[in-house]
């Protein structure tokens, strides 16, 4: 591990105005009090729109980016950050771009070959009807540029399809629609280089949504995943590639469906996931052997200008 006090002053940035605020306080929180515990000199800062000014008079050396969608996630961020030339966490301007856009991403996967399930973009001049005969049902509904599950929404019925893209559009201009995969889901952490033990998700809802995530005290983590050895490494591997894929560095994490063929197919990357004790990607950490502090601090210095 690196030495405390190399990395000077680090920033903790947590907060901002998305949707994912109340998550990213948390991870935020987390972060910093994982740092400080470990003799960095880190201080935080609930980002707003004095940011940019904050940075220019604190002079921080690092900046471990803890902020979760819009305005932390998608590239905004990491731009002003590297037009101030601080080093920084995770992935650069265009992958976190990419990564928060679950279309594009999707289009990227499929023109190099890496499996994802069908889908169509909702748009005002969209035909639903048109949309289930081409994609059957269920189907599920998500915001193209948000993360934590918000605004996502199983359909079984037309009118459940115009419901759902009516509350997705509250969040977001532009609606993804994706067929329904009946199957196993896991996640699968990125450090470093290396995929971290695969984590299968198992919840009561019809999907990992929101409340799930945060809320419910029935989801189940499964790490070993159940998971043969072969198809283990297959699935880490295939994470991998579609992280690299995205031109994503650092850390991040790629969520995944088991279809009813037991084939793998990519859902999304997420360039800053939650970082709470609680989280995914701590959980899979210390399935590795590694504490909540040696990933924090693993992840800070693998910073990036």
């Amino acid at each position: 591990m690196v030495a405390a006090a190399s990395f000077g002053r680090v920033a903790v940035l947590y907060g901002g105005r998305s949707a994912e605020r109340e998550v990213s306080l948390k991870s935020g929180r987390a972060v910093l009090e994982a740092l400080q515990g470990a003799g960095v000199n880190a201080f935080g800062i609930d980002a707003g729109e004095d940011l940019a000014q904050r940075l220019l008079s604190e002079k921080p050396d690092h900046v471990f980016i803890a902020l979760h969608g819009r305005g932390g996630e998608d590239g905004s961020l990491q731009g002003l950050l590297e037009s101030l030339q601080l080093p920084y966490t995770g992935s650069s301007v265009m992958a976190s771009a990419l990564g928060m856009d679950k279309l594009r991403t999707k289009l990227l996967w499929r023109g190099v070959g890496l499996p994802t399930p069908a889908w169509a973009v909702l748009e005002e001049s969209s035909d639903c009807q048109a949309i289930i005969d081409q994609l059957g049902l269920p189907l599920i509904v998500k915001p193209i540029h948000e993360g934590s599950s918000i605004g996502m929404a199983r359909v079984e019925t037309l009118e459940q399809l115009r419901e759902a893209w009516d509350n997705a559009r509250r969040y977001d201009s532009q609606v993804l629609v994706e067929q329904w995969i009946t199957g196993a889901e896991f996640t699968v952490a990125i450090l470093d280089g290396r995929a971290l033990p695969a984590i299968r998700l198992q919840t009561s809802h019809s999907f990992y949504d929101y409340d799930a995530k945060y809320l419910a005290n029935d989801t189940r983590y499964l790490c070993p995943c159940g998971l043969d050895a072969e198809r283990e490494a297959e699935l880490a591997q295939l994470c991998l590639a579609a992280f690299e894929a995205v031109g994503c560095r650092g850390w991040g994490r790629v969520d995944v469906m088991q279809d009813a063929q037991g084939n793998f197919q990519l859902l999304e990357v997420n360039t800053v996931p939650g970082m709470t004790d609680h989280s995914l990607v701590p959980m899979a950490a210390r399935a590795a052997g590694m504490d909540f502090t040696q990933l924090v601090l693993a992840i800070l210095a693998g910073a990036h200008r």
